[in-house]
């Protein structure tokens, strides 16, 4: 099977110190990933960058880079976001000793980013609906604030730490039953369920669900959707059928849905 861990994507969001990004390049691979994204980086990597990634040019050298934050997560089934602040406006919110775990299992089968705010700013609002869940790393209420670099090292710690299993361990995991409702599923990409919310999105308006010209109300029940459903993903087959109950509201109403 494909090594979990090339299924892993930190993204980090306009990081502006290339000391930081260099550093997490070295993070990363320090912990036995190699996949760094950089959305809209600074336009030259200083030399700073390649000295704080020592060791690791090889990682900072093949760093994907994207213009946006769509861009850099429209392949990936899973997308987590890592946050300070918490509230009930960001979804579900782990602590990286819990989400990781999860990430890991969904990593076994599926491409998963995990997005790392701006140094100063974090992950913007719209940047945090993408995400299927939240993970944030406790810290001092004197200090709460992490430097990037120390966070994606925390984070790809704590995540490498899930693939390790004792000699015990594997044998107890022969013994027990397996659940097939439980083992890791191929979920759809980003651009998938996107295609998927443009058509909930037609079918409501065919259905009068809301009054012309109201598309606050429109904008909030998708909202809704993508924290409903990104919180365990569709498989294709589930996709299909969604798809499929769209297909058939409308051709029972005599609308025609376009895309």
């Amino acid at each position: 099977m494909k090594d979990w861990k090339q299924n892993v994507y930190f993204v980090l969001v306009e990081p502006r110190e290339p000391g930081n990004i260099g550093a997490s390049a070295r993070a990363i691979k320090n912990m036995g990933f190699k996949n760094l994204c950089l959305v809209k980086p600074p336009a030259e990597m200083s030399e700073e960058a390649r000295w704080f990634a020592h060791n690791a040019h090889d990682v900072l050298c093949s760093a994907k880079v994207h213009d946006s934050v769509e861009e850099a997560i429209k392949d990936k089934a899973v997308v987590v976001g890592t946050t300070r602040r918490k509230g009930k406006s960001r979804g579900l919110i782990l602590t990286a000793s819990k989400g990781t775990p999860r990430i890991h299992d969904l990593a076994a089968k599926n491409k998963v980013a995990i997005l790392f705010g701006r140094e100063t700013r974090g992950l913007y609002n719209d940047e945090i609906d993408e995400c299927n869940f939240m993970i944030t790393i406790p810290s001092s209420k004197s200090q709460p604030s992490l430097n990037l670099s120390q966070a994606v090292m925390i984070v790809a710690y704590e995540l490498s730490k899930c693939g390790e299993e004792t000699l015990e361990e594997q044998v107890k995991a022969k013994k027990k039953k397996i659940d097939n409702s439980s083992l890791p599923k191929h979920l759809q990409t980003r651009e998938d369920l996107a295609y998927l919310y443009k058509r909930i999105s037609q079918v409501l308006e065919l259905l009068e669900y809301f009054p012309r010209g109201e598309r606050d109300i429109l904008q909030k029940i998708i909202f809704n959707l993508k924290r409903f459903l990104g919180r365990s993903g569709l498989t294709e087959s589930e996709l299909k059928m969604l798809l499929g109950l769209c297909t058939r509201i409308e051709k029972k109403l005599g609308g025609k849905i376009g895309g």
